[in-house]
């Protein structure tokens, strides 16, 4: 919250001056949980030894080198370097992005130093601080309570204890800790403890760290992955079993399956899985969009319902008092004009029901016009003796003050409805403030009810409904709906998302702004009392036709959380306060909001938007399906570029053909790293396709390797090999020699990798168009392989040592027409898809 907003009569510390802040943390450092934590370049190095294809390569590298070939054993030793060196460097990119977003969804906190207000990381929070805690906060450092107005503290992450304690300065334990959350009022703490001096850094715990779940798509691929290295190993036994009973050599015949083993392990896959994620995360954090959890990013791109707040996300939470009520006056005046007594009156009595420090806008908003409205300003007079908090059904909240005279001042402020269920209206007044309070909704004003009582001695009532009210009028505010948010809306809807309004606003309000911002189902909405009574088995076809839903409380929101949940909907729900936690957790997307969301709200949520704009989420939803369509692109590519490759080396040896071992471990190592970059370089870098937020959202369910896809690249892969062994055919008729064959039958796998790379660009829209695609990796990437591969085969030395040789002008064609026909057919197909979608 701005300094400016809070009155200055209510500061009562000046705090840490910057020279004391500078001294207290050259004193005790930083407040940060420090832990032993393995180096993350030892930890990618490990996990890289484990990789099958690093262990193959190995083993490659030392059959040479026993065999006495020194050159192919020390470049598989260099190969192996290579792989390192790329995985190493994939590697630090998705940690980079990674920490990154760690830094960007650190908690912050708010201090009070040189007599202001600053809002600073929690991990910038010295011994001496004034640390301001709030609903919905996260409590950063230990600290003795100094000042405390309704205040509250869940401290189960340290106890177990899942009920909140009331706590202030007066009582025996009027100390707060770290890592505990704020469940209600505000309190000002001197922070005696940080980092690993606090409570929770001595019992060794720390919030920081989230685990995350294993993803299905995560899964799928560890499946597929598991699967290949399975088949590779049992390929290696059989392959070895026939080399050896042609030759009887235990090396050779070692060495021939190795190269079959290598050709089939896809060990891109995780790799474009890993990479695409992080740097997906690192990309939405440019846009303003923190995902906490890589699963996040998968999972946005599946939204079919986003759940949205009112205030703050469609409106611009600039809740300003624009008009007042006053029963006594019998008329409805904005503040621009000039008040009577009563109105003034009205405008004093909200302000007292209000927190003495406030937080909220409209309490804000009720503190600066009670200044403008006033003539002599009470309130450094006066101190709250009693208080009860925001409760009941529909909500109100009532402050009870009191000045070294013994005055008293006993003043509540709530929903509108709540006080007209109170005694000591007549009908008429009821219809009155009942009429009024539907126009002033109507027109899009949040309305609250305000009322006042005398009460003497200490003995107050349970309830605060049972303090003898008095009416005393209505306090509206307005908050005017966001720039822009209709397009927002409208890009939902046409990506097939639907959105429904869930808020804690009563329905004509509700429904003035949603007509105002082009909502569609506006006119029907249904309320959280409504929605808990309704049977479990009508439930979810209820939710699901319904689009506004007000006066909501939390477990109303979980309730529809889970009812959508239960028609399969993926849902993402907006949400700042403390009582949106549940929803929030419980939602596929949770997401909160930076700049007015509660600590607790960001715990729970898997993305904060930092800037509270909505339509950050098209974006994100965006991004989300454009990582989702690339990594299917760049595994369908892996896989149909493998197929040729392994088949080129298996069916020559099973069938007997005359160069039963073309391909050498030098070889596939050449394809390995020709096929990495282009699938997690290229495709990861690739724009998002025109048409991809006009198309419906996938299930979640779905699962990646689907057949009809499966189907696509086996059949890519499949041509490719055809045409690979119809040049292998053709060379052996034309007689010949086996480095010749080896030459052609390498190039066309090198065109038709290039060939595919640009075909692959999109399953739908023509290979002419996807040129046009803004990429420049693309031609860096294809230029680096037609270079090499151009060295590979007519500079002597590189050719001698890949037991390849120059191609003559007739034979390079050949082969290079052969690879380009071998992919473009594919063109065809989509040609069909675009005709077919036309008609």
């Amino acid at each position: 919250m701005p300094e400016a907003q809070i009155p200055e009569q209510r500061m009562h510390t000046q705090g840490l001056s910057t020279e004391q802040v500078l001294a207290s943390r050259a004193k005790y450092g930083l407040n940060r949980l420090e832990q032993r934590r393995e180096s993350a370049l030892w930890v990618a190095i490990k996990r890289l030894a484990e990789e099958p294809m690093v262990v193959l390569l190995l083993a490659a590298s030392l059959i040479y080198w026993i065999s006495g070939d020194t050159g192919n054993s020390i470049f598989l030793a260099v190969a192996i370097l290579m792989v390192a060196a790329i995985s190493l460097y994939q590697d630090s990119r998705s940690r980079s992005a990674l920490e990154k977003l760690r830094t960007f969804t650190q908690p912050t906190c708010k201090v009070i130093r040189n007599g202001r207000i600053e809002e600073i990381k929690s991990e910038e929070v010295v011994v001496g601080d004034s640390l301001m805690v709030e609903e919905g906060g996260l409590i950063a450092a230990d600290g003795h309570i100094q000042q405390a107005n309704d205040f509250s503290v869940d401290e189960s992450i340290l106890t177990g204890e899942s009920l909140a304690v009331f706590k202030d300065q007066h009582q025996p334990d009027s100390i707060v800790y770290q890592g505990t959350t704020v469940a209600s009022g505000l309190a000002i703490a001197t922070v005696t403890a940080i980092g690993n001096d606090t409570r929770l850094g001595k019992i060794g715990k720390s919030i920081e760290d989230i685990a995350e779940e294993v993803t299905p798509l995560e899964i799928q691929i560890n499946n597929f992955v598991r699967k290949m290295v399975l088949l590779g190993a049992a390929v290696l036994m059989i392959v070895w079993a026939i080399n050896f009973s042609h030759s009887y050599s235990v090396l050779d015949s070692l060495l021939k399956s190795l190269t079959l083993a290598m050709s089939i392990l896809p060990e891109e896959i995780p790799v474009a899985f890993t990479t695409f994620m992080a740097l997906g995360a690192w990309r939405l954090m440019r846009l303003g969009i923190v995902v906490k959890q890589m699963k996040t990013v998968e999972t946005l791109g599946s939204a079919t319902v986003i759940c949205t707040d009112k205030t703050g996300t469609i409106t611009e939470n600039r809740m300003q008092l624009d008009t007042v009520f006053a029963l006594a006056s019998h008329r409805v005046s904005r503040l621009d004009v000039n008040l009577d007594d009563n109105e003034k009156e009205l405008i004093r009595i909200a302000m007292w029901a209000s927190e003495p420090i406030p937080f909220d806008p409209m309490e804000v908003a009720l503190h600066e016009a009670y200044r403008r409205q006033t003539a002599a300003d009470e309130r450094p007079h006066y101190r709250m003796v009693h208080e009860y908090p925001l409760g009941g059904k529909p909500p109100m909240m009532t402050h009870v003050f009191e000045n070294s005279h013994g005055l008293r001042i006993v003043a509540s402020k709530g929903a509108p409805e709540a006080y007209i269920k109170l005694e000591g209206l007549s009908v008429s007044e009821k219809a009155e403030v009942e009429s009024v309070m539907h126009k002033l909704a109507g027109e899009g004003y949040r309305v609250l009810g305000v009322a006042a009582a005398a009460w003497a001695g200490d003995n107050f009532p349970g309830r605060q409904q049972e303090l003898p009210f008095k009416f005393k009028g209505l306090v509206a505010f307005y908050d005017p709906p966001k720039h822009g948010i209709q397009q927002v809306f409208e890009a939902f809807y046409a990506a097939g998302i639907d959105v429904k309004l869930v808020t804690g606003d009563n329905a004509a309000t509700t429904a003035a702004i949603a007509r105002q911002v082009g909502f569609r189902g506006y006119e029907k909405s249904m309320s959280g009392e409504e929605l808990v009574s309704i049977p479990e088995k009508e439930l979810a076809e209820r939710v699901m036709n319904t689009k506004v839903f007000t006066r909501m409380f939390p477990e109303a929101k979980l309730r529809i959380i889970n009812a959508l949940k239960a028609k399969e909907q993926v849902v993402a729900m907006t949400g700042d306060g403390v009582n949106d936690g549940p929803a929030l957790k419980a939602a596929h997307i949770g997401i909160a909001m930076g700049r007015k969301g509660s600590e607790i709200a960001k715990q729970a949520a898997s993305l904060i938007l930092l800037e509270d704009d909505l339509g950050k989420m098209v974006d994100a939803v965006t991004m989300g399906r454009k990582i989702y369509a690339n990594l299917k692109k760049a595994i369908q590519y892996i896989i149909s570029i493998h197929i040729p490759i392994i088949l080129t080396v298996f069916v020559p040896l099973v069938l007997g053909w005359k160069f039963p071992n073309i391909f050498s471990p030098v070889h596939i190592i050449y394809f390995e790293l020709i096929m990495g970059p282009t699938c997690s370089i290229i495709y990861e870098n690739e724009p998002i396709e025109k048409n991809v937020m006009e198309q419906k959202p996938r299930k979640f369910s779905q699962t990646f390797f689907n057949w009809r896809e499966l189907t696509t690249s086996i059949v890519q892969g499949l041509v490719i090999t055809v045409c690979s062994l119809l040049v292998y055919q053709f060379t052996v008729q034309q007689g010949y020699e086996e480095a010749l064959t080896r030459t052609m039958v390498f190039t066309v796998l090198i065109s038709a990798n290039i060939f595919l790379t640009l075909v692959n660009r999109s399953f739908y829209y023509s290979v002419l168009t996807t040129l046009k695609y803004k990429n420049n990796l693309v031609p860096l990437i294809i230029g680096i392989t037609i270079v090499l591969s151009g060295l590979l085969l007519y500079v002597e030395p590189l050719a001698r040592f890949f037991n390849l040789v120059p191609l003559a002008g007739n034979q390079l064609l050949l082969a290079i027409v052969t690879g380009f026909v071998s992919v473009v057919w594919y063109e065809g197909v989509k040609w069909y898809k675009r005709r077919s979608r036309i008609n």
